[in-house]
């Protein structure tokens, strides 16, 4: 097992005015073993990022370290070929050769490394009995499920025993159901073999379920690395807090002093915990909620971490297995929530937000100040 690092790792395509920064001074540890989830909107540097891991790419500046090897560096003139950083890559689309049987895809690697033909099949063999896809070895990729195309990908990735195993949005050209069982899949190989895992996505469920950390990713900078629930419970700002999960946002300002302190959203009303308007440096910000964080009441509540909303009507009420995702109107505005019981579309309802879990934002500059 390796750490990756990349030290202030740019990339600019392109030349003079229309050169595009794809990525700026990106710094990111994975440490060895370490399942790492990358995640940011599609164009925002996610892809650049493996391919100059991989080698695929090379950087414009900065360098990136696999274990104790420096394999890029344009200052220092240093650059490793793909071939020679032992890094399996797994691409969105799995790039499996439709002329070649399951075997000798699995096998492709390592005939390039020209190892003996019976070391070629007892890898080739031993991989896809741990993946489990032995059975499959003798067909070609047109006849497999979807599932089953992702595992021979991972298969040929892992095959050739790399210290770093890279993953280019391997779930997305599967359906919802198969993915589920393929995020549980991946991340038990993961941990039956420890090898350091780099995955990138624009899927928060793929980030909270199988991250060890998530680093988020937007034009080409880090906006936050940490563990699942810290990244989705303490945003850094909007942007990650909106792309981490739903959130209900809205803009206001903090109004009175002290425990009489509440954040003015004009229909949205919140009454504010003790001491955030002397621990707040700004009174206009943005209030951010989850929409689990709310709850709804044909009848009043009393709960101190409870902060009474006002009374709004259900407009949408939808079962999503469990649980209901309902739409509250407020005056002009509309709040989401996830709640365990089911409401009729017409009514009336007490909207509560969690007082422990409300977020401020700065307005000027999205970032979080509270929460």
């Amino acid at each position: 097992m390796v750490r990756v690092y990349l030290h202030e790792v740019t990339k600019v395509f392109g030349k003079g005015a229309k050169s595009v920064v794809a990525l700026n001074k990106v710094e990111l540890e994975v440490r060895s073993g370490e399942f790492m989830v990358v995640m940011g909107p599609s164009g925002h540097g996610k892809t650049t990022m493996l391919r100059i891991i991989a080698g695929l790419e090379e950087p414009t500046d900065g360098e990136v370290w696999i274990g104790d090897k420096l394999v890029a560096s344009p200052r220092k003139r240093v650059f490793v070929p793909p071939k020679d950083r032992n890094v399996g890559m797994v691409f969105q689309n799995w790039a499996l050769y439709p002329h070649m049987k399951v075997f000798d895809n699995i096998a492709f690697p390592l005939k390039i490394k020209r190892l003996p033909k019976h070391e070629i099949e007892r890898r080739v063999k031993e991989i896809a009995e741990i993946l489990g896809i032995a059975d499959t070895l003798d067909r070609y990729p047109r006849q497999l499920s979807g599932g089953q195309q992702q595992r021979v990908a991972i298969a040929r990735a892992l095959v050739k025993e790399p210290q770093v195993l890279l993953m280019d949005e391997p779930f997305s050209n599967l359906d919802a159901r198969i993915r589920v069982t393929a995020r549980a899949f991946v991340k038990e190989i993961q941990r039956k073999l420890g090898i350091t895992t780099i995955l990138v996505t624009h899927d928060p469920a793929d980030a909270l379920t199988l991250a060890d950390r998530i680093a988020v990713l937007r034009h080409g900078t880090i906006q936050q690395i940490g563990l699942p629930n810290e990244i989705y419970d303490r945003p850094i700002n909007v942007f990650v807090a909106n792309f981490i999960g739903d959130i209900n946002l809205f803009d206001g300002s903090i109004v009175g002093k002290g425990e009489e302190a509440y954040f003015d959203g004009g229909d949205i009303k919140v009454p504010l915990p003790q001491g955030i308007a002397r621990s707040v440096n700004t009174q206009s910000v943005i209030l951010g909620v989850r929409p689990e964080d709310i709850v709804l009441s044909k009848e009043p509540i009393i709960n101190n971490d409870l902060a009474y909303v006002g009374k709004g009507t259900v407009e949408i009420s939808e079962f999503a297995g469990g649980k209901f995702n309902v739409m509250v109107r407020l005056g002009n505005a509309e709040v989401k929530v996830v709640s365990s019981t089911s409401f009729g579309l017409g009514d009336p309802v007490h909207v509560y937000f969690r007082l422990s879990k409300i977020k401020l934002f700065d307005k000027q500059t999205e970032n979080l100040i509270y929460g």
